[in-house]
């Protein structure tokens, strides 16, 4: 089993090298780019070695990802089946790396003088299940991909820093080891910074890659020492070894711990207040988006909080943080993604939200909850932007204003993707009814008997309540401007590199439509899962709320089908769609002071440091042209100061005689 787990990360890693090594980098230079007049047929030739090189590229990237695949579905299924699962039972997985029938294995111990690093890798229940999750979904974005991209010349590079990103979340599934899970988590960062600025000549996006780097490094920092506390306290940084330790521990050391680790997750799984970056990272390609939303990244921060779920529980003070920050995230996010014209923005701060569910699902206790959504979630989620992504590959923009009355036209898109918002919205049979019940049945039994406050508590239901009522608004309104009524007739902006656009409107290409419709069936049908598990007196009642929100969006619409739903929301629309100006508090809070202090430092080295470099060669320069006054070859004049100065001696003499 661990030699199977082994080739499930190696694998994308090794197409990754082979991708970079194997595929060139395009050589040619377009000749409608500057000093790159070339000939037609060069030209074309340049053309038809970039196609060859990126077929080679998607072979390669593509295969190893669904071999990858399909020992990861294999090794769950051997994993449930060994545990004894019942598959109308509970979601399957068990808590944490401690829990007996874990498969364990170690391949060498660093010896570090002080905590041991082994490198080894850990499977269990919940291991397996999220590293389906991460191959199924890798697997659909390296396909969708290959059409997406198509011409893209660097697409080789692009598919193999996919695989990278994959085998990278994956070594944080499997690692055994916190070091080592380590290794992964910040592998990804790179990642991304890498691939959300793909089409890095727009400096949007590459200003975005930076921003995205930058913000979730910040969190890193903490997420280490965090690392480096629990390792400490427990003699050794094996997950199973901490977890042991934890009951051990002191009540400081464990919230000091997880606060720390809090800060990590905050920045990868972008919750606030460290979740500006992900709206912007929308400028990469969209599958790369679906990739980060759903099965990589974000989903980090959410699966380190449960494998390490144990070590939580025991921090009070953590979990009412925890629960703060995700009443404040899942409520704020999904105002603002009801006031977003940009299709991919709605869905980033969609992701935000439900990110907070899952958040909210730890704070109350339940893991089991909070990885049964996530699961979903990533189902649904890389659904919606691939969805997204075809749409606009048939429009040309990402603006629902650019969008409408597409069901005609792109009949399959528009089935898929309302399946995804269905499930979003927590509607039956789709899956998100199925385990958003389970977050909140979690959150209710937290304010009658939990591990949070009451405040927290009840904050944390009332947000999770009118956070389902918002999502239902805000994917009714995406669903209804993009899909329904007429086109608007407005002017498109330039295309971003690699997407054209397209006059008449149609399907995408088979590449770009399968993934579609395969992701579609665990959109709908994961959820029956948790069918035994479904309280329907809550579950009732989320629909109806979620109704309530669609509802009022619907009514709003059906008035006036040209204009904006989200006039509804009167002189707080603007706030919602400028998230409430985190972006500008932090520019004036941080961005602008360190930005003038950088002035500041520059100026002074300019003035005083080199100044005083300048300046000593000045006086040098200067005490230099007196000096050679003096040694300038007149014979008179050296004559004439050997008597002025004889006289002056003889003038000393005689006065001081």
């Amino acid at each position: 089993m661990i030699t199977t787990a082994a080739l499930v990360v190696l694998l994308p890693f090794l197409a990754a090298v082979a991708g970079l090594l194997g595929s060139r980098w395009p050589r040619h230079v377009r000749g409608d780019h500057p000093g790159g007049a070339q000939t037609g047929p060069e030209r074309a030739e340049a053309e038809r070695a970039d196609l060859a090189a990126g077929r080679r590229a998607a072979w390669i990237a593509v295969v190893p990802t669904a071999v990858s695949a399909v020992l990861a579905v294999w090794l769950a299924f051997t994993r449930w089946a060994e545990s004894g699962h019942d598959p109308g039972g509970p979601f399957p997985f068990e808590a944490g790396g401690g829990t007996p029938g874990a498969v364990t294995g170690t391949l060498t111990v660093i010896d570090t003088g002080s905590v041991p690093i082994s490198l080894g890798l850990l499977v269990d229940g919940l291991a397996a299940t999220i590293g389906v999750l991460v191959t199924l979904v890798a697997l659909a974005v390296q396909t969708y991909s290959v059409g997406y991209l198509h011409g893209d010349r660097r697409y080789p590079s692009y598919s193999a820093f996919i695989s990278l990103f994959t085998s990278a979340m994956l070594l944080v599934v499997y690692a055994a080891d916190l070091l080592v899970l380590y290794v992964g988590w910040e592998i990804m960062g790179l990642c991304s910074y890498l691939l959300i600025g793909h089409w890095w000549e727009d400096r949007a996006n590459s200003r975005a890659a930076v921003k995205a780097f930058l913000v979730t490094r910040l969190g890193d920092v903490g997420f280490l020492f965090g690392i480096f506390v629990l390792g400490t306290a427990a003699g050794s940084f094996r997950i199973a070894d901490v977890l042991a330790a934890v009951p051990g521990m002191s009540s400081g050391t464990v919230v000091a711990a997880t606060m720390l680790l809090l800060a990590g997750v905050a920045g990868k799984s972008a919750q606030v207040p460290l979740h500006t970056w992900l709206p912007d990272a929308m400028a990469g390609p969209t599958p790369i988006s679906a990739l980060i939303h759903a099965a990589t990244m974000v989903a980090a921060g959410i699966f380190i909080v449960a494998r390490l779920h144990p070590a939580f529980l025991a921090a009070g003070p953590t979990l009412d943080v925890l629960a703060v920050l995700a009443a404040l995230g899942m409520l704020g996010a999904a105002l603002a993604a009801l006031a977003q014209d940009d299709l991919k923005r709605v869905l980033a701060y969609s992701t935000i939200s439900q990110l907070a569910y899952m958040a909210a699902a730890l704070a109350a206790g339940s893991d089991s909850a909070a990885v049964f959504h996530l699961v979903t979630h990533g189902a649904f989620k890389a659904l919606l932007f691939l969805c997204a992504g075809a749409v606009i590959h048939a429009v040309g923009s990402n603006l629902m204003s650019a969008m409408g009355g597409l069901r005609r036209e792109l009949p399959v898109t528009f089935a898929t993707m309302t399946i995804g918002f269905a499930a979003l919205m927590g509607l039956p049979p789709a899956s998100g009814f199925f385990s958003k019940d389970e977050v909140l049945v979690a959150v209710e039994r937290a304010v009658a008997q939990g591990p949070l406050t009451d405040a927290a508590a009840l904050l944390l239901y009332g947000s999770a309540l009118a956070t389902v009522a918002v999502t239902g608004a805000y994917a009714t309104r995406a669903w209804l401007r993009t899909f329904f009524g007429q086109r608007a007739v407005v002017a498109l902006p330039e295309p971003a590199p690699g997407v054209a656009h397209v006059i008449d409107t149609r399907e995408a290409p088979a590449t770009m439509r399968w993934p579609l419709i395969v992701l579609a069936v665990p959109a709908l049908l994961l959820g029956f899962a948790g069918l035994s598990g479904v309280h329907w007196g809550t579950a009732a009642l989320s629909v109806a709320v979620a109704l309530l929100g669609a509802g009022a969006v619907y009514a709003v619409w059906r008035s006036d089908p040209l204009s904006d739903p989200a006039r509804m929301l009167g002189p707080f629309r603007v706030p919602c769609e400028r998230a409430f100006y985190a972006d500008s508090a932090y520019r004036a809070l941080f961005a602008r002071p360190v930005l003038a202090l950088a002035r500041l430092v520059v100026r002074t080295d300019d003035r005083v440091v080199d100044g005083a470099v300048r300046g000593s060669g000045r006086a040098a320069l200067g005490l230099s042209g007196l000096v050679r006054l003096t040694q300038n070859g007149n014979a008179q004049l050296y004559v004439t100061g050997l008597l002025a100065g004889v006289l002056l001696i003889a003038v000393g003499a005689v006065v001081f005689g």
